[in-house]
């Protein structure tokens, strides 16, 4: 997964989490199971609109291998997430 559009940032995997952080605060995080549901993800609001929350989920499905599901309940805004990357699964 190509991240360095985003510069000076790390990623870690631990236990089913993704998370992006740069030097100073957490960037975005994604919480999945080995089916490749995704329980949980939040990019801070002020890093939204640069794909964080994209990269985060084809980190999930290369990870997995899996089509990417996302658990009950969806927020609107995960609603539009889940939408826009329909093409994929």
């Amino acid at each position: 997964m190509n991240l360095n559009s985003l510069i000076n940032t790390t990623l870690s995997e631990a236990d089913g989490v993704f998370t992006l952080k740069n030097e100073n605060t957490t960037l975005g995080f994604v919480r999945f199971n080995d089916d490749g549901e995704v329980e949980y993800i939040f990019v801070n609001p002020l890093f939204r609109k640069k794909n964080i929350a994209k990269k985060l989920l084809r980190l999930v499905q290369e990870k997995t291998q899996k089509k990417i599901i996302f658990q009950k309940p969806i927020s609107p805004l995960g609603f539009k997430l889940l939408k826009s990357i329909d093409k994929w699964n």
